[in-house]
């Protein structure tokens, strides 16, 4: 079913409005909502270790869950979106803040750029039939930078307890980590892996 522009702009405040509330509360599990039954999120950790969540039960214990735990006060703020009607997408570009100052008073941020592709849907059958959800989403950040930070963080003596047992948490043994021929479900979203939208032929 097609989304119209005012479909999708009434989703996407909703989704900043439950962002927020999220930070607020430091619980990411109350977004769980906003994906369908059956979305996929994932993001690279690095090139044979990547993020997968597939089903809205493991978006929210894993992806919103595990991911998050204790990330307390960090703050991710929209600096732009850009909005499809006609492929029913959504990217986001956020800032990665963490809420804590340094001696300075400056906030510590992860630098780089990071941000959020979505594609919507509108459910068809079921509890969710008529509503616009989240069929998948793929983040990008800058990793080096994210690891940078964090030790900066760290080696001040500003980390809290929840950050620094967030830290211990990952690798291959973490739910939703694959090695990229384990993942259940493919690095782009699947109708662009499909090829639904491309745009350019390869070169021959």
């Amino acid at each position: 079913m097609t989304l119209t522009r005012a479909d999708i702009e009434e989703f996407w405040e909703s989704w900043l409005e439950v962002n927020r509330e999220a930070e607020r509360t430091g619980d990411w599990r109350i977004m769980a909502e906003w994906y369908a039954e059956d979305a996929t999120y994932g993001w690279m950790y690095s090139p044979d270790e990547h993020f997968m969540a597939v089903g809205r039960d493991q978006v929210r214990d894993y992806a919103i869950g595990i991911e998050m735990d204790g990330l307390d006060g960090w703050h991710y703020d929209y600096q732009c979106t850009l909005i499809d009607e006609q492929k029913g997408m959504v990217v986001g570009f956020w800032k990665q803040k963490s809420g804590i100052l340094d001696d300075a008073g400056e906030e510590y941020e992860i630098l780089g750029i990071g941000g959020s592709w979505f594609g919507l849907e509108r459910q068809v059958g079921g509890a969710d039939d008529g509503l616009v959800k989240i069929a998948w989403q793929r983040d990008w950040f800058d990793m080096p930078s994210t690891a940078h930070t964090f030790l900066q963080i760290v080696e001040a003596g500003k980390a809290p307890d929840t950050l620094l047992k967030r830290m211990s948490v990952g690798g291959l043994g973490t739910p939703g980590h694959y090695r990229y021929r384990e993942m259940p479900s493919t690095v782009w979203p699947p109708p662009v892996e499909r090829g639904d939208f491309a745009t350019q032929e390869p070169a021959r």
